[in-house]
């Protein structure tokens, strides 16, 4: 990084400088292909926010397909997404491209099977999602809501803190200022009059980071906390017996990299065994090595406390998520809301997985148009089928009719 000096410049001008020189920083270096991630993908929720407008969806991710291209669609119970979709469309009503279809779903009160997989079929067009290339195939993860034991003080075992936003973490808009950009948000801090990177998860977790006094609660397991992250939500149980919903809040801007990939590659586990469930259980084992391992990972998030009574986590369209029927998905390739219908199989098994589900939610690790990180629901038993899931995926996009395309 290319250090600036801005005391002598308007702070305008300044931040455009900042821009340009974590832009110019960005680009002089390629990324190596980032390995396959094999415990769930991390899921990265920013705060509710109003939703911009749909944007055009290319159409070289696009093959316009017809109902009975979807496998097993006349068997799947189609209303049991009614609802996820009832909750995307309190985000979407107000645009012109999702309007109309939100009103007429309204007016539907717990429709059966049938009923709803007409209003589909006479109201959407579906399209098969391609990756580059032309391939139909790709990877479905999962991801949970787990429950994690907590106090609002530290105090005996509760001594792992969950940390809010610093106050000095520092976004910047690369768009605004005219620059396109994959990464089109960029993390600092000003360093004595210097744009620099935020801090990394060791040098937070070694206290390099004003974070003291930013804790929102403490927990008593580090691996847990760890996976809370990978998460992007979840719940504690305090110690007083209510329990706290926490979310996503901000992220440090550091890539994420897979502990699991590190594991299998200094030989501490098997590919087989690199689940959730096997890091889980290697870092019982192993607590002297624990610490390298997770600093392994620079990427480290931050939440927020949210209201206890909501129907599930928050996703990236800023409504609650509903187990087995929403999403993360890509949205350079799918518009948040949108129905999207799956084919993959259960974790570790051929059994079919085929269903509607609702794309409410991204995730950092969610790149490509045939990709998706399906949301399992709480609780344990959703963790042990979202650690193991890593199976193949083909997606058709539901778009409404007239919905606004463009050329690749």
């Amino acid at each position: 990084m290319i250090p600036l000096d801005f005391s002598k410049i308007p702070l305008r001008m300044a931040l455009g400088a900042i821009v340009v020189a974590l832009s110019l920083a960005a680009c002089r270096s390629t990324p190596e292909k980032t390995p396959q991630p094999v415990e769930p993908a991390p899921v990265i929720v920013p705060p509710p926010a109003p939703l911009q407008p749909s944007p055009p969806v290319s159409t070289s991710s696009l093959r316009p397909a017809q109902w009975t291209d979807l496998p097993s669609w006349t068997q799947d119970e189609v209303a049991a997404a009614w609802g996820a979709f009832l909750t995307s469309c309190r985000a979407l009503a107000t645009q012109s491209a999702w309007h109309k279809v939100c009103v007429d779903a309204d007016k539907i009160s717990r429709p059966d099977n049938a009923t709803a997989r007409k209003f589909f079929e006479l109201n959407f067009q579906p399209y098969q999602l391609v990756d580059e290339g032309g391939r139909t195939e790709g990877l479905a993860t999962g991801y949970y809501e787990p429950l994690l034991r907590g106090s609002r003080t530290s105090k005996g075992n509760f001594r792992y803190p969950i940390y809010g936003t610093p106050d000095d973490l520092i976004t910047i808009d690369l768009p605004a200022f005219g620059i396109s950009d994959r990464g089109s948000r960029l993390k600092a801090r000003v360093d004595n009059h210097r744009a620099v990177p935020y801090f990394d998860r060791a040098q937070i977790e070694s206290g390099l980071a004003p974070v003291r006094g930013r804790e929102i609660a403490w927990v008593d397991d580090p691996v847990e906390l760890f996976f809370l992250q990978v998460q992007g939500s979840g719940r504690i149980e305090l110690d007083d017996g209510s329990v706290m919903r926490v979310g996503f809040a901000d992220h440090n801007g550091h890539p994420y990299r897979s502990i699991g990939r590190h594991l299998i590659d200094r030989g501490e586990l098997t590919l087989e065994r690199a689940s959730m469930q096997g890091i889980k259980a290697w870092a019982r084992k192993n607590p002297e090595k624990l610490r390298e391992v997770l600093n392994h990972n620079p990427r480290y998030i931050f939440f927020r406390e949210l209201p206890a009574n909501l129907d599930g986590p928050l996703g990236s369209l800023g409504v609650p998520l509903t187990a087995r029927r929403s999403i993360a998905v890509d949205p350079r390739h799918v518009p948040l809301g949108a129905p999207v219908f799956l084919a993959t199989t259960w974790p570790l098994s051929n059994k079919p997985l085929n269903q509607l589900v609702m794309a409410q939610d991204t995730g950092s690790a969610i790149r490509g148009a045939v990709r998706a990180d399906f949301f399992w629901g709480y609780g344990d038993a959703a963790g042990h089928e979202a650690g193991r899931m890593k199976q193949t995926l083909r997606m058709w996009l539901l778009l409404p009719h007239g919905f606004p395309l463009a050329a690749p």
